[in-house]
Parts: structure tokens; sequence; C-alpha cells
């Protein structure tokens, strides 16, 4: 999108105060069963590794990643494109309880740890920052660890967020090939994490754009945009929050799917969703100020408007009383009202008083 059209869309008034957003973030009703609508295809990869080997393979149905169960390598399933007929056949062999099946099929939930029968499951988003329409896209990521596996479940069949892991996978000898199953989903886990980061640079590029805006000249397209990025920002916060809750639950949980070792690097992850939760109230705080900014930014150019008329008005005060003494209709005895220097007289006095009065308004600093 070039620089005429990004501008162009603020002349519409439609796509500047449409509401629809609002209806989008905040219509979220976790007990309605919605229907989730089924992709056309799903692509499902394997990778069966260990510090010394790794084979990668593409399947055409999940049947065939159930061998993969009962081996001595770490198993990696990735399914991109949820069917909930997959999903039960998947969770039925490996031991998914129906509860977490729900979730993973689920539309709007709130990011979550459970562990149930030897399962750790792991629900948050993964957020990407559309620059045409300035807006914060979230795709919902399920992982599933077990004894010896990962299976992570993704939405978008088209956009996948995991191709460093897989470049990783591939080093000979690196840290994710040595460790187990509970590290791959570590490194998940942190790639997501590390991806707000990215998201919320975005946004503050965006904030800083405003905030010039506002400084240099306020409208109702700055108000709109405005009240587009506090929108943006419930998104952000909506999601970063509960994350940092479920990395505590992960790091709380006594599972022997979790090594000791692994902990740490689950510490880590826990500091860095700290880092972007405050970073995320501290834009919602530039966000208020902001708003307060224009509105006082408002507030002076109405200010500057009536000074100025204020102006006006007692600058025309005199000779609008010298006009109208000499304008009244009945003779009387009037000082200069019948001299033919008269005129010039009050014409004089209509210019001279209100340049002494600006004269005046200067000194003492009104003007």
């Amino acid at each position: 999108m070039n620089k005429a059209e990004k501008y162009f869309r603020y002349c519409l008034p439609v796509s500047l105060f449409t509401t629809h957003r609002t209806k989008e973030i905040l219509n979220i009703n976790p007990t309605i069963n919605v229907g989730r609508p089924e992709p056309e295809k799903v692509f499902i990869t394997i990778y069966e590794y260990d510090e010394n080997t790794i084979e990668e393979c593409r399947l055409d149905s999940v049947e065939k990643s159930f061998p993969f169960k009962e081996n001595l390598h770490i198993t990696w399933i990735n399914i991109d494109g949820l069917r909930k007929s997959d999903v039960e056949k998947v969770s039925e062999h490996f031991g998914i309880h129906p509860l977490i099946s729900e979730d993973i099929l689920s539309l709007g939930q709130r990011p979550k740890m459970d562990e149930v029968n030897q399962i750790l499951y792991c629900l948050l988003n993964m957020l990407y920052y559309n620059e045409t329409t300035e807006t914060v896209e979230q795709e919902q990521i399920s992982i599933v660890l077990g004894k010896g596996f990962v299976i992570t479940f993704q939405e978008d069949p088209q956009r996948d967020v995991f191709n460093s892991i897989r470049d990783r996978l591939k080093i000979p000898n690196s840290k994710l090939r040595q460790r187990d199953a509970d590290y791959l989903c570590y490194s998940m886990l942190d790639l997501i994490v590390d991806n707000y980061f990215f998201v919320m640079e975005k946004l503050g590029d965006a904030i800083e754009s405003v905030e010039e805006e506002v400084i240099r000249y306020s409208n109702k397209r700055t108000l709109a945009r405005i009240n587009r990025l506090r929108k943006e920002l419930i998104v952000l916060k909506r999601n970063i929050a509960p994350v940092r809750d479920l990395v505590a639950s992960v790091i709380r949980s006594e599972s022997e799917l979790l090594e000791a070792e692994t902990m740490k690097y689950f510490k880590d992850v826990q500091d860095h969703i700290t880092q972007a939760h405050d970073l995320s109230e501290n834009y919602r705080d530039v966000m208020i100020s902001m708003q307060d900014l224009y509105i006082n930014n408002v507030n002076l150019k109405m200010n500057e408007v009536m000074k100025v008329m204020a102006i006006v008005t007692c600058l025309l005060a005199p000779a609008t009383v010298i006009g109208g003494i000499f304008g009244m209709n009945f003779d009387k005895n009037v000082v200069f009202f019948h001299k033919p220097y008269g005129f010039y007289i009050a014409t004089a006095l209509m210019l001279l008083v209100p340049i002494w009065m600006l004269w005046m308004f200067r000194k003492k600093g009104w003007i």
C-alpha cells in the first residue's frame, strides 16, 4: 500500500469512525459454542529426532502419525488446520483428555495451562501486526506435551510460526536436538513470547506517529487513530497478561514431563513475558496521556479563538460607541456635531483608540 492509499482511507467517514473492530474485540462469549469453520486442507508435518539423527516427513492423514507415539526418539507432530474429526482421533490415540480437545477446537479462549493424565497442555495466541489495516491479528496455538512427544495445533495452514525452530532442528548437535521434549515446548513458548515484542515494536511506531500528529495538529482523524490504537492495545493486553500466568503455572508444575534443568529456561520466558506485560502497560498509559493531550490541545485552540474574538470585540467597541453618539437621529448641542471637521475627528478617534488598546494589550502580555 503506497502513501497516498494509506491516507486516502481517512477521507472516508465510514472507515474512520466504524465500530466493527470494537465488536470483534469485545463480543467474546466462551459459553456460546461457535462452530469453527473447517479448512479445505490440513498440513501434517512430523519431526522425529535425537542428538544424532533427524527425520522429517509430511503426512496426508492423522492416522499415519499414530506409530510415532511409541519410539525412542523425540517426536514433534505439527498440524496446520483444525478439523474436529482429526483432533478427536489424535486425542483418542495420544491420551489427550476430551476437555483439552474442546479447548483446542474452541474460539476466543483465554491463554492457559492445564495438566491432565500425564499430558501438559498450553493454549495461547500468536500475534501478528497487519500493517495494511494497522490491527493486531491473533492465531490460536495449542501445544500438547507428552512423554517423548509434542503435538502442536495451528489454526491457519497458510501462516506458520515455527520456522525458526525447524531451522534449529536441522543443525547437528544443537541444544534443541540434545534435550528432551520439554525443551522443545519451551522453545515454542519462547518464540511466541519473543514475537510479542515485534508486534509491540510496530505498535510503538504507530503510537509515536500519532503522538507527533497530536502535537503538530489535532483533528478528528487524530482522535480516531487514538481510539483505534487503544483497541489494539486491549488485544495486546488480553493476550499477554494471561500468558504470564501460563508460564508461572508451568514453573510451579511438578509434572514428570518437565526436567529440573529445563525450569531455568521457563523462568527466562517468565522474565520476558513480564517485561512484555510491563511494556504493554506503559503503552496504555501513553495512550491515555495522549488522549488527554488531544483534549488539552482542542481546549487550547478554542481558547485562542475566543481570545482573538474578544480582542476584535474590544477593538470595535470604541468605534461602535463613537459611531453611535454621532449617529443619533435627533439634533442636540453635541460637541463637533455641526462642525465641518467633526467627521474627521470622529474617524481619527475610531482609529487611534483601537491602536492605543492594541499597544496596552501587548504591553500587558495579553497578545
